[in-house]
């Protein structure tokens, strides 16, 4: 997969000399995901998801199943219609459908707390929203690109197992079931019930191997 940059984070997530292939893959579908929940997928992404499935070992897994699951949803559905979908759903006119912002479901309100304590870490690793970026950073995919840069960066001093599950569990574990969940069983849910069980799958599989660190 390319190096996907939605969000436009300052500074943007260094390349390592040398990267670890598994932390790269990682990196690279939390930027998928970034990417997917930031903005609706052109041609070339659906194109590009539904050529990649997962090999057969790899799709035994409930991670490769929900891969291969959004696969498919990459391969029957256009770009204009992940787009009427994304407008439905994250978009919409006063009250969205399904809410991406952290603060909304840890505290029921948009802008409260956990959002300021997340702009607090940002701070720390030295990243800002970027110019002309509209969403606040606790939307996920803004989370998910902070994780790539966690996990892809060369700053040892913040791009470390430690400081991903410390970062994973406060801002992004206790509230990517509800989510998921929201997406699952909204009804104008197609493609983005898949890559919703995907997030749910992907951040499942991270929680464990995370606090294994």
């Amino acid at each position: 997969m390319t190096d996907f940059q939605p969000i436009q984070l300052i500074p943007p997530a260094p390349a390592p000399g040398e990267p670890d292939a598994e932390d790269m893959a990682r990196a690279d579908l939390y930027g998928l995901l970034a990417t997917l929940f930031f903005q609706p997928p052109d041609a070339a992404l659906l194109h590009h998801i539904a050529a990649n499935r997962a090999t057969a070992e790899d799709a035994r897994t409930v991670l490769g199943q929900a891969w291969n699951a959004l696969c498919d949803a990459a391969s029957t559905t256009t770009a204009e219609e992940a787009a009427d979908e994304y407008a439905r759903l994250f978009v919409g006119v006063g009250k969205q459908e399904v809410f991406l912002y952290g603060s909304y479901y840890l505290a029921g309100f948009l802008n409260e707390r956990p959002l300021v304590a997340l702009r607090d870490d940002l701070a720390r690793y030295g990243l800002a929203r970027h110019e002309g970026i509209s969403e606040t950073e606790d939307h996920i995919a803004t989370l998910c690109e902070v994780m790539r840069f966690l996990v892809a960066g060369d700053d040892v001093a913040v791009c470390n197992a430690g400081e991903q599950q410390r970062f994973f569990a406060r801002h992004m574990q206790p509230w990517m079931e509800r989510l998921c969940d929201a997406l699952a069983e909204h009804p104008q849910a197609q493609f983005y019930r898949s890559a919703a069980e995907l997030l749910r799958a992907f951040t499942g599989v991270e929680a464990v191997a995370l606090e294994m660190h």
